[in-house]
């Protein structure tokens, strides 16, 4: 966005009002997601912007873009028992979404580590990834450790970089866990999450 604008990052944050752009820099490496008050003053600067595409990476980055019309395959159990046999696993059940949001498929998920207290389930729109290598602090992925399933946020190790801590959205009630890498069978990041709450 800010080569779109065609502005040096310092600039960038001088013109949204930021008195330095070390915030700027963090969320470039993808230590911090944006805010929604960072995303307003974007969009204040240039309202061409798409304040979702911000928040969220989903659609396009300029309004005036046409949206896509993509159909992903939706697996509606819960992903404890369909996640490791994903690969051989064939749904008719699909999801159309008016955007690409670069995922292989959707799942459904009914786990209370990641969950609000009102949510019933999530919906996680997933991507798999095959080098563990690539996978960014504080982003969420759903892991497969025989003989489980885990959806967590993840804090890379300093200290031993062949091991990495899950940690919950919900910490008083489900503990931190710290996993070897070779024990991870399969790995997807959740590209996007859509909570059913309860009505």
């Amino acid at each position: 966005m800010i080569e779109h604008l065609g502005l040096s990052i310092i600039t960038f944050a001088k013109q949204l009002g930021m008195p330095r752009p070390e915030s700027l820099y963090q969320i470039r490496k993808g230590n911090f997601g944006i805010s929604p008050d960072l995303a307003d003053r974007i969009v204040r600067l240039d309202p061409n912007i798409d304040r979702t595409w911000l928040l969220s990476g989903i659609g396009s980055m300029l309004k005036s873009k046409p949206l896509e019309s993509v159909t992903i395959p939706f697996y509606p159990q819960d992903m404890e028992e369909v996640m490791p046999f994903i690969s051989d696993t064939i749904t008719s059940t699909v999801v159309q979404v008016p955007y690409n949001v670069d995922c292989d498929y959707v799942v459904r998920t009914f786990s209370r580590p990641m969950s609000d207290p009102s949510t019933v389930a999530n919906d996680l729109f997933l991507k798999r990834i095959t080098n563990l290598d690539d996978m960014v602090q504080g982003n969420e992925y759903v892991m497969h450790i025989e003989p489980r399933v885990l959806w967590r946020k993840i804090r890379l190790l300093k200290e031993d970089d062949g091991k990495i801590r899950l940690v919950a959205r919900n910490r008083e009630d489900f503990p931190d866990i710290i996993v070897d890498r070779r024990d991870i069978k399969a790995c997807w990041r959740v590209v996007a999450r859509v909570a059913i709450l309860e009505s």
